[in-house]
């Protein structure tokens, strides 16, 4: 089928990230691993977990952003969720499961 809607939709996109637990169970790095820098990244929980709040980075190629996060069972009651813009102004969201 042509038209349209399917040169939208080319090719995949990875998520550009790693999540990684550096030093502790609090304690995260959200590294961008793709091939272009990425702007307006925000983190935010859905649940009952506690974390600072940060303004939106820009992280480029290479770069982490880290993430502090206190709850009492992370990985049953909470979800971390990651927002960001691709260079041509593409919003994205992804949600990660502990």
């Amino acid at each position: 089928m042509t038209g349209p809607r399917s040169s939208t939709f080319d090719s995949a996109y990875l998520v550009p990230f790693r999540l990684e637990r550096d030093a502790g169970p609090r304690r995260y790095l959200l590294t961008n691993r793709g091939r272009e820098p990425v702007d307006g990244v925000t983190v935010s929980l859905l649940g009952p977990g506690v974390m600072p709040a940060t303004a939106p980075s820009t992280l480029e190629v290479g770069e982490s952003l880290e993430v502090l996060i206190a709850a009492r069972d992370l990985a049953r009651s909470t979800v971390l969720v990651v927002r960001w813009f691709r260079p041509s102004g593409e919003e994205f969201l992804w949600r990660v499961s502990f």
